[in-house]
């Protein structure tokens, strides 16, 4: 039996890790041209991320999974105490504590960990409810969502606080999507999908109706993040419109790296697609989604073929951020989605998001390792 080094990684997986970096750090060089000049640099900033963020994944590779796994609630805990510190100590930044600042260094989202660390925790409380409830009833499931709810809530409401309502829809997605992974019964999905959207309901039904009660119960600043996700189809805003023109114009090959003609804000983070397509056109674009659909179905692959079931509920909770976010950011260049400030994962800037990207790939590279230690 050949010997599989502790060490080795899967080509498939970081081929595309490598060209996700590439493109990333030339296409935030080019989206600086729009940036004010004290931005400059961002690229450099990107570069070093990534050097940090593999170094990181091949520590993440050194410790193991099972590591991780058996002290997820130590993480758990830093993630959260992290959050609590944030609405006392953070950074505000366009009236959101979502940033601590750390001299030196710049900026730490912690939120973003808490993304990995939420994966992390979900997948091993399945893992374990599932190993001691071979055939559970429908009590101790529904004591088993309890506290799933519990674990998500804490989080989700220190981090709709900051105010990162982008963020908490994540969390919840994952949940979702980890849940129908594990097997529990498909009616506590209806059921799930009811409240959510009786509650939904109720507070739209407020919201156009009486607006000053709405403001009453829930506050302004509520008010102004269901105004701007409401008045996202209506496709206005001097973002959206540059933006989509920018796509447009670029044509069948683009105007070329570097070459942006039409300004637009956030283009470094939220509208990093629409410099892509700007510079490289439908053929690029279409390159760098084929590069990370083929990404997205080799994590898929990688969690049907894995023989650990907790392997299997980590990867559907990253495959479904993952998706979601890529879903997010580039149909919101377009005008198909609302724009929520979500980024387009391991392209956009930001040390604190690739960061947590790159751990996250080091959890992946272990998985894939096990697989090949199985097969052999």
């Amino acid at each position: 039996m050949k010997k599989i080094s502790k060490y080795k990684v899967d080509k498939y997986i970081l081929i595309p890790l490598i060209l996700f970096a590439i493109i990333s750090i030339f296409t935030i060089n080019s989206a600086e041209k729009l940036l004010p000049t004290y931005l400059d640099g961002l690229a450099i900033k990107q570069a070093i991320w990534y050097v940090v963020g593999f170094v990181l994944a091949y520590f993440i590779m050194f410790i193991g999974n099972n590591f991780i796994y058996k002290n997820v609630w130590i993480l758990y805990g830093i993630g959260v105490l992290s959050l609590i510190l944030l609405l006392f100590f953070g950074t505000p930044i366009n009236d959101a504590k979502c940033w601590f600042t750390i001299p030196g260094i710049g900026t730490i989202q912690p939120s973003e960990f808490m993304k990995i660390i939420l994966i992390l925790t979900l997948g091993t409380t399945i893992h374990k409810f599932n190993e001691e409830n071979s055939n559970p009833t429908i009590g101790d499931e529904f004591k088993f969502l309890i506290k799933i709810a519990i674990i998500v809530l804490i989080p989700s409401i220190l981090t709709f606080l900051q105010p990162d309502t982008g963020v908490v829809l994540i969390y919840l997605l994952i949940t979702i999507v980890m849940l129908f992974i594990s097997g529990i019964r498909f009616r506590w999905f209806a059921l799930l999908f009811f409240i959510v959207a009786l509650i939904i309901a109720s507070v739209l039904i407020i919201y156009f109706i009486n607006t000053d009660l709405f403001i009453k119960i829930f506050g302004t600043d509520f008010f102004l993040r269901i105004d701007r996700l409401l008045d996202w189809s209506s496709k206005s805003g001097y973002q959206l419109e540059n933006g989509i023109s920018a796509i447009g114009s670029g044509g069948l090959t683009g105007y070329g790296l570097g070459n942006t003609p039409i300004y637009f804000p956030e283009p470094q983070t939220d509208f990093i697609f629409a410099v892509f397509a700007s510079n490289f056109g439908f053929i690029g674009s279409t390159i760098l989604l084929s590069l990370i659909l083929f990404f997205d179905i080799r994590l898929i692959l990688l969690a049907i073929k894995s023989n650990s079931n907790v392997n299997k509920y980590v990867i559907s909770g990253i495959v479904g951020m993952l998706l979601y976010q890529q879903l997010q950011n580039i149909g919101m260049t377009f005008g198909l989605m609302p724009i929520t400030g979500i980024t387009l994962p391991f392209i956009s800037y930001g040390g604190s998001s690739l960061l947590s990207y790159m751990l996250m790939a080091g959890i992946i590279f272990n998985i894939s390792n096990e697989n090949i230690r199985y097969t052999n």
